[in-house]
């Protein structure tokens, strides 16, 4: 079981698991190249966006466990409309495979609909192939570059209609 909470992507939880992302990128990012950027938290406040942090509450004596983040954060309107991007969706790799991502990832798009988006937009790298599987179920398709992130190589949008 898994409750999703609004935290400022600064506040020492959402922090830490940034961190801990972004060291995972690091280290196995082809040529040593990733740049980490900590996402300014003026973007994640509703309507504009939110960030969330995602606790296993199936925690042993009760104890709730932050696992994992994610945010949306609105960026200048596309061709269809208001969109709104995915950034940062991560789980600690001990959860994996319960479809904990998924439910982030639905819970955002959910939120993104609820404020008027037409667009989700997305970037990622192509080694990252359980991210890729993940937004390709969820109704992703790949699309033209949206932006000059130096840590990615693969655009996706899904229409939210």
């Amino acid at each position: 079981m898994v409750r999703f909470i609004e935290m400022a992507p600064d506040a020492p939880v959402a922090h830490g698991l940034l961190t801990e992302y972004f060291a995972a990128r690091a280290e196995v990012f082809p040529g040593g190249g990733y740049r980490p950027t900590y996402p300014d938290p003026s973007v994640f406040v509703a309507p504009d966006g939110v960030f969330l942090v995602i606790e296993d509450e199936g925690a042993a004596a009760g104890a709730r466990r932050p696992v994992g983040c994610g945010g949306i954060r609105r960026i200048p309107d596309g061709p269809a409309g208001v969109r709104y991007e995915v950034k940062h969706l991560y789980l600690d790799p001990s959860t994996r495979g319960r479809g904990w991502g998924r439910l982030l990832l639905d819970e955002l798009e959910r939120r993104a609909r609820t404020w008027g988006a037409a667009q989700l937009v997305l970037d990622t790298h192509h080694t990252l192939e359980a991210a890729g599987g993940l937004y390709a179920s969820a109704g992703f398709e790949p699309i033209a570059p949206y932006n000059d992130n130096p840590n990615a190589t693969r655009w996706y949008g899904k229409a939210l209609g």
